[in-house]
């Protein structure tokens, strides 16, 4: 299955290790994404997901959501969902 933009990365928090996303497309706990930018390329599977400090098991297009990130990842880095 060919990856497909669901969004972008529109803030990083270092403690905890957090991404804020603007999705452009659909995501749910348990789909594997992949985190690609300048200096990031990174793929992980979704285990939980925040909206508003919120779990979520699911998020639709135009929600801001976070997600915990092993690493550091960069605002404007392009979000794929893989599976």
């Amino acid at each position: 299955m060919p990856e497909v933009e669901i969004g972008h990365v529109s803030d990083f928090f270092a403690h905890p290790v957090v991404a804020g996303i603007d999705l452009t497309g659909k995501i749910k706990a348990g789909d594997i994404i992949h985190i690609k930018g300048h200096t990031t390329d990174l793929e992980i599977t979704v285990d939980s997901m925040q909206i508003e400090h919120a779990n979520v098991t699911e998020a639709k297009a135009g929600a801001s959501i976070g997600i915990k990130v092993p690493e550091r990842v960069r605002r404007g880095d392009k979000v794929y969902k893989v599976s």
